[in-house]
């Protein structure tokens, strides 16, 4: 198994590259998508977060108020560590699953592990390559904006919030800029894929 991180800031063009790099073959996996299934009723971490929160954090009908959640954590960073104490090793536990179930189905398996906070949360799997996508504040706060319909004063914030793109870059072995066209962040993730197939041909 050959095991990608993939990170980013927000809106900056993570989920275009991982889906490019799926096209190739690769085996997606969402951060995201785990943190969401480790809290759902009945798992530890729900159990966890609610004892820790309280019962206003959940919904009516029995699910987590993550809206409100992030509410409480955003500007508390305090209560955001507590949160993240609950939540990252849980993510961790079943990413790990999930690569091993990956490796078993197929042994030269490409997987992507798509991880917003690989840096905030101090990541620390046995990672082949890390890639860091980037693009600027104001190409990120845009994008938010247009696509996905945030008050602009709120993007801003959601952008600032997050650690300084210097520091992901300072991790990554490889970075794919994102501020131009679409075409261009294809061909830098066309190149990495075949970087990778040229990688493992030698080995």
């Amino acid at each position: 198994m050959y095991l990608i991180g993939l990170t980013g800031g927000i809106a900056s063009g993570k989920s275009t590259v991982a889906r490019r790099l799926v096209e190739h073959g690769a085996v997606h996996i969402d951060a995201d998508e785990l943190a969401r299934r480790v809290v759902e009723p009945g798992k530890p971490a729900y159990t966890a977060i609610v004892e820790e929160f309280g019962p206003g954090v959940v919904r009516r009908d029995g699910t987590l108020d993550r809206p409100k959640l992030g509410e409480l954590v955003f500007n508390d960073a305090d209560a955001r560590e507590k949160l993240n104490a609950i939540v990252h090793p849980a993510v961790r536990e079943f990413s790990a699953k999930l690569f091993e179930k990956a490796q078993r189905e197929d042994r030269d398996a490409v997987v992507v592990y798509d991880v917003p906070l690989l840096v905030e949360a101090s990541v620390d799997h046995p990672f082949d390559l890390i890639v860091v996508t980037s693009a600027p504040r104001r190409t990120q706060v845009k994008r938010l904006v247009e696509e996905r319909g945030f008050d602009p004063g709120h993007a801003e914030a959601r952008v600032d919030a997050q650690v300084d793109d210097a520091e992901r870059r300072a991790v990554a072995d490889v970075v794919i800029d994102t501020d131009g066209s679409m075409a261009h962040t294809m061909s830098q993730t066309d190149a990495l894929w075949h970087r990778i197939v040229r990688e493992r041909a030698r080995k």
